[in-house]
């Protein structure tokens, strides 16, 4: 009796370490969803692949980068005459509506709070907030109402990072930081780090409760290691229980340092370059979403003049959608509230574009690995109809060949004016004049003069 007795309390024990150790390993029960349940929580987002990142604040006044207080380690007093001057009083939300609706975007990520920890909206846990300036008036409500009412979706973006907090640990990156390690730590023991989580926790409440559903949100960034934050310093599983709890269908980036989970994010963020391929984990490929600037800075800046052109942006999108991903694409608006002419300029040429070949873009990914991508092309591929779209980079004399396409193609046609494209197989060879093919390749015949459009656009209508 005694031996069956030690066994059971055995057992017990042992299950229950068992039951811990699986408790840190495992999805949290307010986590859990099956592959298929993520799958249609991000079916709108992976469907619609071009979004607009909005990067507004008090350093569109300074117009040097979002980052000039740190870059040039502005103190909290002299930052504040940005604070004290920013009325946008030409603020006008459905005029930027109405320019990112006709650019084709689908959904939107407006900066709420940046590193500058400047607020938006009427926060009522600070009082850095945009109506204690000039402005007085909330920018996200009418913001929220415009793009809502254009038929886009909406997303956040909320900076993990606050220099202006007073209980934000002083870090590597914190531009008024003590200089030396050992007054940086001295300082950092009258600044409680519970304090700031509580901080944060509720502003994403605030933002997450009084402006209906919100579809995306980016939060921005984790930097562990020395004199750095990670999750930990977020209290990242509790701020993400937070907000699943307040809006479960919402879309959470990476950047909490939950990467060796399986639920603390819902896509990955490549920043500023164009992945190789599409992106993986564990040998698997992941929803992707690559945020890039059409100049070299995200706010407004006056004299940034590295802007891409908008043949560049075209054919980013399309690059990105041809690996699967998403292009997050942003404006920094001016200090008064407008967007800048060369920012116009280039969502009126994606627009352009756009209003023939979205075709291309929405509901597309990366083609099947059997299509093999023709020469100067990208490649396209829409599960649901069953088309192929080759975006020809370099406009070839007369003839495009397809390799392997043979019989997988039942009718072609340029995207932009839905005009024929005639194809063929020419296995055996004529004269010094034919041009011929393998014996599963496909020659499409085009006009000499390429299309006036930024990226011709070829749709195969597949067997």
């Amino acid at each position: 009796m005694k031996k069956t007795i030690f066994f059971l309390l055995g057992l017990s024990f042992f299950l229950s370490i068992q039951e811990k150790v699986s408790a840190q390993n495992d999805t949290p029960l307010w986590a859990k969803e099956t592959p298929e349940q993520k799958t249609k929580r991000m079916q709108w987002w992976t469907h619609d692949r071009f979004g607009m990142f909005i990067h507004w604040g008090i350093y569109a006044l300074p117009a040097r980068h979002e980052w000039v207080k740190n870059r040039e380690r502005i103190s909290d007093e002299a930052y504040q005459t940005y604070f004290d001057h920013f009325n946008p009083d030409l603020y006008n939300p459905e005029e930027w509506a109405a320019k990112a609706k006709a650019a084709g975007v689908k959904y939107v990520v407006i900066t709420t709070k940046h590193h500058d920890g400047f607020c938006l909206w009427d926060s009522k846990y600070t009082d850095f907030k945009v109506t204690n300036t000039p402005y007085k008036k909330d920018l996200i409500r009418p913001f929220v109402e415009a793009f809502r009412n254009a038929g886009i979706q909406i997303g956040f973006y909320y900076s993990l990072i606050d220099w202006h907090h007073p209980d934000f640990p002083y870090d590597r990156m914190h531009p008024n930081a003590p200089q030396t390690k050992e007054e940086r730590v001295k300082a950092n023991e009258k600044r409680n780090l519970k304090k700031y989580q509580q901080y944060m926790k509720d502003q994403l409440t605030e933002l997450l409760t009084q402006y209906g559903q919100i579809d995306e949100l980016f939060l921005d960034f984790s930097y562990p290691g020395e004199e750095g934050k990670g999750h930990e310093d977020w209290d990242a599983e509790g701020l993400l229980k937070v907000i699943r709890k307040l809006q479960p269908q919402i879309l959470v980036d990476n950047r909490l340092d939950l990467d060796d989970t399986t639920w603390g994010w819902d896509f990955v963020t490549p920043e500023q370059f164009m992945p190789q391929e599409w992106p993986t984990v564990n040998g698997v490929r992941v929803p992707w979403e690559t945020c890039q600037t059409f100049s070299g800075s995200w706010g407004y800046y006056r004299d940034e003049y590295t802007w891409k052109s908008p043949h560049q942006l075209v054919v980013m999108l399309i690059e990105t959608v041809s690996k699967g991903g998403n292009l997050l694409l942003n404006v920094g608006p001016t200090a008064r509230g407008v967007f800048d002419d060369r920012a116009d300029e280039r969502l009126s040429a994606i627009g352009r574009w756009m209003k023939f070949h979205s075709r291309s873009i929405y509901g597309c990914t990366q083609a099947p690995d059997d299509f093999k991508v023709p020469q100067n092309c990208f490649l396209t591929y829409n599960p649901e109809t069953k088309r192929l779209y080759i975006h020809v980079l370099e406009w070839p004399f007369k003839s495009l060949n397809l390799p392997g396409y043979k019989g997988r193609i039942k009718y072609a046609q340029l995207l932009n004016d839905d005009s024929e494209i005639q194809f063929r197989t020419q296995a055996v060879k004529g004269s010094h004049t034919t041009e011929s093919t393998g014996e599963d390749d496909v020659i499409l015949s085009l006009p000499v003069e390429r299309p006036d459009v930024e990226v011709p656009v070829i749709e195969l209508i597949l067997n």
